[in-house]
């Protein structure tokens, strides 16, 4: 450990805390020689704070840890889009950001940073499932939903509970170097960095009914999407107008036609990586995208990753292995 004093910790409990984004900074920051961390756990008060997942914790700390820490971790707690923090909490929060300290959020989270104000008119992100509720809940919060983590400098958010995995060792690069982020990420047995963001673990769109109005277009499409498929091909199909066809796929979706195709041809694509050792150019041609590198275009546009990176992490093993 150097001489310097260790940077000071604080992760605050809620009612309804979710125990691995309580777990992660807990264990990533702990104190150790390697480490010039000292963490307290801490809640609204010291005390037994009901967690959520058939968990209880007992914190040792209140809100006085919050102005005592540099870092503050605000772990994802349970209907964060019903139920706001207690004032008092949000108050510390706001004053340990006057007073210089980060405030990094883990998944939901992202909610109780947004009720102080501070991620008004920043990027920010929390569970892909929350990412609607946060932006109507506050709508001046700019979030991306297709991001692991957001680092605004002073107030970072990541995504669901591993994401928080992600952003500690983001923390740890930025105060101690990349040397000291590869060697807690071997000891948690994590990657030091993972590409992509959280859209490729979110359910797949389709097949799924998304709206009955063309759901026999839709499953038509489903079955020639290594074909060319056109606007006035599906509504044709429809036996609709094109304008029209256009106008009440985006009420029954929430894509436009052609939008809603390049994610189907992407769904399958991603599947025959997970499933299959077919190429990306066999995968290209299979999926209507033409080209391996028309294929990594889109992926990267949608998902965040690259077909080789998103393979490596989904592709299924045999039993045996």
């Amino acid at each position: 450990m150097s001489d310097s004093p260790p940077h000071r910790v604080a992760v605050l409990v809620s009612e309804g805390a979710k125990p691995l984004d309580v777990g992660i900074p807990a264990q990533v920051f702990t104190t150790r020689a390697s480490m010039p961390y000292e963490v307290r756990v801490c809640g609204a008060a010291p005390g037994p704070v009901t967690g959520g997942d058939g968990l209880s914790y007992v914190v040792a700390h209140g809100l006085e840890a919050l102005a005592w820490a540099d870092i503050v971790f605000v772990p994802g707690y349970r209907t964060p889009d019903r139920d706001d923090p207690p004032r008092s909490v949000v108050d510390a929060l706001t004053a340990a950001h006057e007073r210089g300290a980060r405030l990094a959020a883990i998944s939901t989270g992202a909610f109780a940073l947004a009720a102080t104000g501070l991620l008004d008119g920043k990027r920010a992100t929390t569970h892909w499932h929350y990412t609607k509720a946060l932006a109507a809940k506050h709508p001046r919060v700019r979030v991306d939903e297709n991001v692991l983590f957001v680092d605004e400098g002073t107030v970072l958010t990541s995504a669901g509970a591993a994401s928080g995995i992600d952003l500690c060792l983001h923390i740890l690069r930025a105060d101690l170097g990349v040397a000291a982020a590869n060697h807690a990420a071997r000891r948690l047995v994590a990657a030091p960095y993972r590409s992509g963001g959280q859209a490729q673990y979110v359910p797949r769109s389709v097949p799924e009914p998304l709206g009955e109005r063309f759901a026999a277009t839709r499953e038509w499409a489903l079955r020639r999407l290594g074909e060319p498929l056109t606007l006035e091909a599906l509504a044709g199909h429809a036996a609709v107008s094109p304008r029209t066809f256009s106008r009440r796929f985006v009420d029954d979706t929430g894509y436009t036609p052609m939008q809603w195709v390049m994610r189907a041809r992407i769904d399958v694509a991603r599947e025959l990586l997970e499933r299959s050792q077919r190429g990306v150019e066999q995968i290209a041609a299979d999926v209507g995208l033409g080209t391996g590198a028309n294929l990594r275009l889109h992926f990267q546009r949608i998902l965040g990753t690259t077909p080789s990176e998103y393979r490596r992490t989904f592709a299924r093993r045999d039993p045996a292995d």
